[in-house]
């Protein structure tokens, strides 16, 4: 019997989100996802301790060096897997949409000049309508984007409309904000709020010939992961890639193309607005997720201001 962690690759994209060197060679995952918070956890670990004092000593103000050790961070991580890493445009440029473009080639360029290629590297924006509207631009200059942070439809169809590569539905954070509203402990996987949301976008997608990726993230338990089997892809974290690889029982593919039915409308800004401003959860789990991005960008800044002093 082979684990669930292998049979789910058989019908899934499996993908680290984490920035621990050991554990993404360990386990072998296709891809990786980053975010301010893993980066700041990777340069804060002995095996960074170089690229830290190779990034401050190279000079330039504090966004420069930030940056520097994203894409350091970055590099590595792409020397390991064979497929792509996401890497995140600074939070504080998620309502600037000129800004978002700026810093995203800019990212690129980093990166092109480590030796890694644009086709190896996801650009990571916030969806909000700026973030998607940034998205829509670089994908046009051949960038691909993984809009991070959706929570809702209204933030699917409009990715979708822009050409997105891949977006990012957060499972956990929805979860968190039902349990917490309905004072409950917990959902079976079936009912849990944040499964449901990504199996009504996959069943969206795929009814309407959408190619944009859905994969799955921030997830809570192997359950939720179990109940999303067959997704484009998932974005898991080591311990539950490592509970995963230890289950030896059957897993069953929860999500086929084939069961899909819909059909899909462009969605214009007010719209997109106005669905927000009625979806109380993904409103505020939406700023919520870009304050606290912008906490861990702090850190990382400050982590570097104290080197330069």
């Amino acid at each position: 019997m082979t684990s669930k962690l292998d049979q789910l690759r058989d019908m899934t994209v499996v993908v680290a989100d984490t920035g621990d060197v050991d554990a993404v060679r360990r386990l072998k995952p296709q891809d990786c996802t980053t975010n301010p918070s893993i980066v700041l956890k990777a340069v804060g670990s002995d095996y960074f301790a170089d690229a830290v004092s190779d990034a401050v000593g190279q000079g330039g103000d504090v966004s420069e060096i930030a940056q520097r050790l994203t894409v350091a961070v970055g590099a590595e991580l792409a020397g390991i897997v064979p497929g792509r890493v996401s890497t995140e445009v600074d939070a504080r440029l998620s309502f600037d949409t000129e800004g978002s473009v700026a810093k995203a080639k800019s990212i690129i360029d980093a990166y092109a000049a480590r030796g890694v290629e644009k086709d190896r590297i996801l650009i990571k924006l916030a969806s909000t309508w700026e973030g998607i509207r940034a998205a829509e631009r670089l994908q046009k200059d051949g960038i691909d984007c993984n809009l991070t942070l959706l929570f809702s439809m209204a933030q699917a169809k409009a990715c979708a409309d822009a050409g997105a590569f891949l977006i990012s539905p957060f499972v956990g954070r929805i979860t968190d904000w039902y349990k917490a509203a309905e004072g409950v402990e917990g959902y079976a996987p079936a009912n849990d709020p944040g499964v449901k949301s990504v199996r009504a976008i996959y069943d969206h997608y795929k009814s309407n010939g959408i190619d944009t990726v859905v994969m799955g993230a921030s997830f809570r338990n192997a359950g939720q992961i179990e109940a999303l089997a067959g997704c484009d892809r998932l974005t898991i974290s080591p311990d539950l890639l490592d509970e995963l690889d230890a289950d030896q029982g059957d897993l069953s593919r929860a999500l086929t193309a084939g069961s899909a039915s819909g059909t899909a409308e462009a969605i214009d800004e007010p719209t997109f607005r106005w669905e927000m401003n009625e979806d109380a959860m993904a409103t505020e789990k939406l700023a919520e997720g870009i304050r606290k991005f912008h906490a861990d960008y702090v850190k990382l800044e400050k982590l570097i201001s104290d080197r330069l002093a």
